[in-house]
């Protein structure tokens, strides 16, 4: 995405994408308690310290396999606890909850192209400039791109389990049964380019947007 060497791309990177997979948590975690459901909070995981969320797989390992093999980057953290029978109506909430990620990374895709449109102002005359910029380019992709992945309804993903809380009863059990399956289901895609074909426009009219919000389409 960006004309960077490696060791730049990942100076501009690092901070939107810990930023970008924690608050992404403690929105499930924060939205969960105003719902009844203490339980984050009360393993300390409503904090923005990345320390509490790392994944070593998800957060360190993944994405920078992706970045060295030129694919499209996402990654994820240690998912927070959601104790469901606490929610005060764990069918409707859990869907509430689940749909908080997702629209965590859309408020910081835009926080990131305000980013970006501070460094455009700011010039490459500054010093400061360009990496605003980069920075914030790269935290618009990698929040739309987590917040559309996290829609596609297939649980574990929190489009499946919104689905699940939208759907009837008999429905909402069978698509809860591909929860143990569902990370494959997402590698097989993957691995055949199909998830590439089913998020890569979404991704972009959401990019376009963003971009459109904040004076720069």
């Amino acid at each position: 995405m960006l004309n960077l060497s490696l060791p730049q791309f990942i100076a501009v990177a690092a901070l939107p994408l810990l930023f970008a997979i924690t608050v992404h948590e403690v929105a499930h975690g924060w939205v969960a308690k105003l719902h009844g459901d203490p339980t984050a909070q009360r393993l300390g995981r409503l904090t923005l310290n990345p320390l509490k969320h790392i994944d070593p797989l998800g957060t360190v390992v993944v994405p920078i396999v992706l970045l060295l093999l030129g694919g499209f980057i996402f990654g994820w953290a240690k998912p927070v606890p959601v104790t469901w029978e606490n929610l005060r109506h764990p069918k409707r909430d859990m869907a509430i909850v689940a749909a908080a990620g997702p629209g965590a990374n859309l408020i910081m895709a835009l926080f990131w192209a305000l980013v970006a449109r501070i460094g455009v102002e700011l010039g490459a005359a500054s010093w400061a400039g360009l990496p605003l910029q980069y920075m914030g380019q790269f935290g618009i992709q990698i929040n739309t791109v987590l917040m559309v992945l996290n829609l596609i309804p297939i649980p574990p993903l929190d489009g499946g389990r919104v689905a699940v809380g939208l759907l009837p009863g008999p429905w909402a059990w069978q698509l809860a049964r591909i929860e143990p399956f569902g990370f494959f289901i997402l590698l097989a895609l993957l691995a055949t380019h199909i998830l590439g074909t089913i998020i890569g426009p979404p991704i972009h009219m959401v990019e376009q947007l963003v971009y459109t919000i904040v004076g720069m389409g």
